[in-house]
């Protein structure tokens, strides 16, 4: 239960719902117990079999607390029926009632209370992954499938807060419920009570011997989840490619082999659960079972129990059954809770190498330059970036181009700090990237990229992302400065209207410059354009360059690109190679040189 004590720190905040589940649990065994016992006197009743004792007993010592008690309900019992049975039986029978309904109430209680517990620990436990997620580096979602993250946030938390309620009753009610019956046992027939008390820890034996691997088989379930959830993400997610490629039959195979696998994991899994229950009650049964011979004898041979007594004995020697079972279930439930604790626990204390150094500084304005110093960065082992030096000054607009893989969107997310560098550094003026706070860093940067991100919202809710305060005004202002203002009014809600899963109901040019709208409007300092018309058809290119050169005026701007056309403009224009600069000038500049610029814009005009 390493990972699962983990959790249970969620539980703090919601430690008053736990003390009434605990107060009313405890009431509950009380009145469990009390409820059976309460049969005595009726069966005493309708069976006649009481001692008429008119005198009311007095209690003087603990040795004789079970005759104090049998003499006080024969006593009760005798008065009433020298008045009128029929009333006696009314009593006691309302007696009973009475009993059950108190118990039956502060069970219900009891659960009232803990779901406010079991709701806020899974209300909080995803508020804290969610907000893991968001703050996590870039490259640990490169390493984890989205479908892994989307199951640890649904169904590990839910198994975890399942569990929640499972350790409650492992702890307090069904153990305590156990306790009084056996007290009230005790002062039935100790005898009898030992064979039951020999039960418990017999049933627990094996129990345990068949619960031993469920945390693995629990654990496999889960990963396995995860895995065909993201087999599902990436079919709605890629539809065209899977479609024009014929590919459906090959993720078909794929996913039926990991609902395969699913199949079988859960089925072991399942198949060890349901064991426990019949399991404990067979052990149950049994011992119902020596019950019946040996306290019969007791009844019918040496007459040292009355049979009212007895059949109220085996009531409450069946009332231990069902705790016992919940006890098993309850083992169960922690131990699968404790593997889906364990995915949980490795996303909330998964290690953010990006998080702000305790000396990080406030810094909201680029006042001379950024330059970068012997830049190297890799991943997984493989370099990318090696001695990499640049100096951008403020206002300037430096361009990278070359061959896919060269390193220039490594460029553009160190400069953002989706990574760190490996080693060198990249500085704001005189201030080194990681010192920087990265709420003001980001402040300061805006991002377009080649594959527009946007969200299942209304336009106007995703250019305000930008600037969550701005008003309508402003948001109209950045629209048409994005040149996105006139297909947004022909749209049948205008601003309001839905634009779907990722954009989806909107054109690649119209998606681009919703993007650019969302970025005029944050109005930041430094741009970066990653890619930014690459995927457009021509007349998209021409409006969205147009929008690109309205929010480029006066800021500084890295520019990566493809189509070496929409850089001519460019202060300076890098041309990379292998994660290194082999040459650095003006478009002009560049061409004279007749080297691997002068390729690139030649194979262009191809």
């Amino acid at each position: 239960m390493n990972y699962f004590n983990k959790i249970l720190k969620y539980a703090i905040p919601y430690k008053s719902y736990a003390i009434l589940n605990i107060f009313f649990n405890i009431m509950y065994a009380l009145f469990s117990a009390l409820s059976m016992i309460a049969f005595i006197p009726l069966l005493e009743v309708l069976f006649k079999s009481n001692r008429k004792i008119k005198i009311k007993p007095q209690y003087d010592e603990i040795n004789s607390f079970r005759s104090y008690i049998e003499d006080w309900l024969s006593y009760q019992v005798t008065i009433q029926l020298e008045k009128d049975i029929s009333t006696t039986l009314i009593y006691v029978v309302t007696l009973v009632i009475v009993l059950f309904l108190l118990k039956n109430l502060f069970n219900y209680l009891a659960l009232f209370f803990i779901t406010y517990l079991r709701n806020g620990v899974l209300k909080d436990i995803r508020n804290s992954i969610y907000n893991k997620v968001i703050n996590l580096p870039v490259a640990f979602f490169t390493e984890k499938r989205k479908g892994d993250i989307m199951a640890r946030i649904s169904s590990d938390v839910l198994e975890v807060q399942v569990s929640f309620l499972s350790i409650i009753e492992l702890l307090i009610r069904e153990p305590l419920t156990i306790v009084f019956t056996l007290i009230a046992m005790f002062t039935i027939s100790y005898k009898l009570t030992f064979f039951v008390i020999i039960f418990i820890p017999v049933s627990g034996f094996f129990i345990s011997l068949i619960g031993k691997k469920l945390r693995k088989d629990s654990d496999l379930v889960q990963k396995e989840q995860g895995y065909f959830l993201s087999i599902i993400d990436e079919t709605i997610n890629g539809q065209k490619i899977i479609k024009t490629f014929g590919a459906g039959n090959s993720f078909l195979k794929k996913f039926k082999e990991s609902t395969k696998r699913f199949f079988d994991h859960s089925n072991r899994l399942l198949h060890r659960t349901n064991l426990a229950a019949p399991s404990s009650e067979f052990f149950g049964i049994t011992v119902i079972g020596v019950l019946l011979w040996y306290g019969g004898q007791m009844v019918l041979i040496d007459t040292s129990l009355k049979g009212s007594t007895f059949l109220v004995f085996i009531g409450l020697a069946y009332n231990i059954l069902t705790p016992a079972k919940a006890i098993s279930k309850s083992i169960f439930s922690i131990k699968k809770g404790d593997a889906a604790a364990a995915r949980i626990i490795e996303i909330l204390e998964a290690k953010n190498s990006l998080k702000d150094k305790p000396d990080a500084i406030e810094k909201f304005n680029l006042k001379s330059k950024i330059e970068f110093k012997n830049i190297k960065f890799s991943y997984q082992s493989t370099t990318i970036i090696n001695g990499f030096n640049l100096k951008i000054k403020k206002g300037e607009t430096v361009a990278l181009v070359g061959q896919s893989g060269s390193g220039k969107t490594t460029i553009a997310n160190l400069l953002a700090r989706f990574y760190d560098v490996e080693s060198g550094s990249i500085s704001f003026d005189d201030n080194e990237l990681t010192k920087i706070k990265k709420s003001s860093l980001h402040k300061m940067i805006g991002i377009v990229t080649q594959d527009s991100i946007l969200f299942n919202e209304s336009i106007k809710n995703n250019i305000k992302l930008g600037d969550p305060n701005a008003s309508d005004k402003k948001i109209v202002e950045a629209a048409k400065a994005a040149n996105a203002h006139d297909f947004i009014i022909k749209m049948k809600d205008g601003y309001e209207s839905n634009i779907g899963e990722s954009g989806n109901k909107l054109s690649g040019g119209q998606k681009q410059r919703l993007s650019i709208a969302r970025a005029i409007l944050k109005n930041p300092q430094i741009l970066i354009l990653d890619e930014a018309t690459s995927s457009l058809d021509t007349e998209s290119e021409k409006l969205v360059q147009s929008a690109l050169e309205n929010i480029m005026k006066g800021r500084t701007a890295l520019i990566i690109a493809h189509r070496l056309s929409t850089i001519q403009k460019a202060k300076t224009i890098v041309v990379m190679h292998n994660g290194k600069i082999i040459e650095k000038g003006s478009h002009n500049e560049l061409l004279s040189k007749k080297k691997a610029y002068f390729n690139l814009v030649q194979l262009q005009k191809i």
